[in-house]
């Protein structure tokens, strides 16, 4: 019978959370081009609410990175253990490319947003993103 491998926890940990904090960031790039904009929450209008789309924004991201996190980490588990069918793997890998090809595509085209409400949009998703992403990845771990 074939010995399954073992692989350190540490390293699942924080290739799951590097790549849902990819994801996250993807998915907050690709959210400005169809006006989902994070960078509404620091908006120079005081008086006004916050807009839906920041709300959206937000919650989208995080969904993102902590269902990214979860799903790469529990995927990074049975792969290393043999479970995991190699054309799945290879299915898998190719989507978060093409993903992470959209997001790079959609970034060089110039942008409507301003650049200090983009740079803190950007930071705060980057931020957000590896922070759900790690929680996530870590209870994949902990049900595992």
């Amino acid at each position: 019978m074939a010995e399954t491998s073992y692989f350190p926890r540490h390293l699942i940990l924080t290739g799951a959370a590097i790549f849902g904090m990819l994801l996250a960031l993807g998915v907050h790039i690709l959210g400005q081009r169809f006006g989902l904009d994070l960078g509404a929450l620091w908006a120079s209008d005081s008086g006004r609410l916050i807009p839906a789309t920041a709300a959206v924004a937000w919650w989208l991201i995080a969904a993102v990175g902590l269902i990214g996190g979860y799903i790469t980490a529990a995927l990074l588990r049975s792969a290393i253990s043999g479970h995991l069918p190699r054309r799945m793997r290879q299915a898998l890998i190719a989507g978060g490319l093409l993903l992470l090809a959209a997001a790079g595509q959609a970034a060089s085209g110039p942008s409507a947003i301003p650049t200090i409400s983009g740079l803190l949009a950007g930071i705060a998703a980057l931020v957000l993103g590896a922070l759900m992403a790690f929680c996530g990845a870590y209870f994949a771990l902990e049900r595992a």
